[in-house]
């Protein structure tokens, strides 16, 4: 693009800028591949677990037995919450919404965070360590306080996955279930420069704290065409409640003009790949639940939409049955 037509025309979604580097991942549109610090997500999702895949991104390599014990210890050591915090997650609106709680919280430990003030590499790594096992802490915390169940601290037995969902259950996972809740962390630790990312990276730029940029990525992961999609979709499916009646229901937002949440993808120009892993949890999963009405509806509006529109599901289509 010509200078004259960059100054006189915006660029929508920055399409066609270079807006950063990174070494950390790589999206191969054409192909439909994602890596990460040059491994193919094949090769981890499955085969390594969540702490390995944060030492690969955040040291550029995966990590000997003893430095993932290491960071196992200091993240589970770090899933605790100031008590000044944990009361605002209690005093939060019932209605308030999870993922605005879950900002509120992160910008009030910027108050309480010891290396507060501190912008050198190593006072951010350990930023970056606490916050990733605060984020798990909080939002176990929230659900368990408006599900009336009890507060768990977290258990030294259990890995970083395990314990998220030790925490966020009540009780210590099943092995299957801990499995797949890994795999997905690892599925989705890094996707280049998304939109929350970008939000985050312009924070930093301005030397603002680690804090401050999470709450602008996480305000812009909550809107309904970025994370908040996978709502969208849970509520497409409630309302569709049956497999028979996906394609009136979808023919009739086709014809209204409407997006049909989950599907298609600005960046891939096939199938995402960790669509692939979803789609199997999502057949899996609602088996053992006895949720196969869910499984049902998901299938027939991928087929159907695939055979209206030739796209494919985004990973926010089968992350919402899962």
């Amino acid at each position: 693009m010509d200078g004259s037509k960059r100054r006189g025309q915006p660029i929508r979604g920055l399409e066609g800028v270079v807006a950063a580097e990174t070494s950390l991942s790589f999206v191969d549109a054409d192909n439909g591949r994602l890596y990460y610090r040059g491994y193919d997500i094949d090769e981890l999702a499955g085969r390594v677990c969540f702490e390995e895949a944060v030492h690969l991104l955040w040291m550029g390599s995966l990590p000997s037995r003893g430095c993932l014990e290491e960071l196992r210890s200091e993240l589970i050591a770090d899933m605790r919450l100031p008590q000044q915090v944990y009361e605002m997650i209690r005093l939060a609106p019932p209605s308030a919404d999870p993922m605005v709680v879950l900002r509120t919280a992160i910008s009030a430990l910027d108050l309480f965070d010891p290396d507060t003030g501190r912008n050198t590499e190593a006072a951010n790594l350990r930023k970056g360590k606490r916050l990733l096992a605060q984020v798990a802490t909080i939002v176990a915390s929230l659900h368990q306080l408006r599900s009336g169940g009890a507060v768990r601290s977290a258990d030294r037995s259990l890995d970083f996955a395990g314990n998220v969902l030790y925490m966020f259950l009540g009780r210590e996972p099943e092995e299957f279930e801990r499995s797949v809740f890994d795999t997905l962390l690892v599925l989705h630790a890094d996707h280049g420069l998304a939109a929350s990312t970008f939000a985050a990276r312009v924070t930093v730029s301005t030397l603002a704290g680690m804090h401050s940029a999470i709450c602008a990525g996480l305000a812009n992961l909550n809107g309904p065409l970025h994370g908040g999609a996978n709502r969208k979709v849970i509520e497409m499916l409630e309302e569709i409640g049956g497999p028979e009646r996906v394609e009136a229901y979808i023919d009739g937002m086709l014809a209204r003009g409407q997006r049909i949440m989950g599907f298609g993808h600005r960046i891939y120009k096939t199938q995402d790949p960790r669509s692939r892993y979803l789609r199997r949890f999502a057949e899996e999963l609602p088996r053992r639940e006895g949720r196969e009405d869910l499984l049902a509806v998901s299938s027939r509006i991928e087929s159907l939409v695939y055979e209206r529109k030739g796209i494919y599901p985004n990973v926010d289509f089968y992350s919402a049955t899962v």
